[in-house]
């Protein structure tokens, strides 16, 4: 089996999805809108890495969208390299900053204290867990992450490119209850992550009973097998779509992993 990570791959994962959970954190943890309040103007935040694909996030004084709006402040940060990229998310490295004093300003701003409010949501203490609300939170963040960066590996890992060639088209969907419902788009073995706001059944669904359940089968704390057989994660739909769908999310987990 392959175990080796690719760092282009683990690149791909921290800049379109591990990044990819900040609209998640501004729209559900007060303290990021805080943050958000007190910016004057929209600023967008352009990471660029070689043999990466960009990635941008705009901030606003109330969210957080991916993409670069249009009039909105320009910030680019450049990395020599993919490593150079996933040293900065692990706090090992800094980025090549391109950006007016304004820019800069936020950078060491707003921008510091989200990613570090975001490193808390997606690395939870056990005091931290302890708290209903941020418990909540942090799990919906960490599905955001599991289903964006299964299209990443899919589309960018060797391992991730073989099981997703014999994924057939359509959606699959990761559910939490009747209220969460997560999309992938499948495409002649191309993954695409669309998140909420689908209006069609999914072709093959994943569905995590609550967030608890989610969130430990996610994280490790609990398998997904033993959570089959108790009935806390089911799967409906076109099963063998899962069955590889599943073989990635597994293959993610090395990546998302400490």
């Amino acid at each position: 089996m392959l175990t080796e990570l690719d760092p282009r791959v683990a690149a791909h994962v921290n800049a379109h999805a591990v990044l990819g959970a900040l609209p998640v954190l501004a729209a559900r943890v007060p303290d990021a809108r805080d943050v958000l309040a007190g910016l004057t103007r929209p600023t967008a935040v352009i990471l660029k890495a070689p043999g990466v694909a960009p990635a941008a996030y705009t901030f606003t004084d109330k969210a957080i969208a991916p993409g670069a709006a249009s009039g909105a402040r320009r910030v680019t940060l450049l990395f020599t390299s993919p490593d150079h990229l996933n040293r900065m998310i692990a706090g090992s490295a800094q980025p090549i900053p391109v950006a007016s004093p304004a820019g800069l300003r936020f950078l060491t701003g707003a921008f510091t204290r989200l990613a570090d409010l975001l490193g808390r949501y997606l690395r939870p203490t056990a005091n931290d867990l302890g708290d209903p609300s941020v418990r909540e939170a942090s799990t919906l963040m960490i599905l955001h992450v599991a289903a964006a960066a299964i299209a990443q590996v899919a589309n960018e890992d060797r391992s991730g490119r073989f099981s997703a060639a014999h994924v057939p088209d359509g959606e699959v969907a990761l559910e939490v209850g009747d209220d969460i419902d997560l999309r992938l788009l499948v495409a002649r073995g191309r993954f695409t992550f669309i998140g909420a706001g689908a209006e069609e059944p999914a072709r093959a669904a994943l569905r995590f009973a609550d967030l608890d359940v989610a969130g430990d089968v996610l994280s490790g704390r609990a398998s997904a097998l033993s959570s089959i057989c108790d009935g806390t994660l089911g799967m409906r739909g076109y099963i063998p779509m899962l069955d590889n769908v599943s073989r990635i999310l597994d293959r993610v987990g090395h990546y998302l992993g400490d």
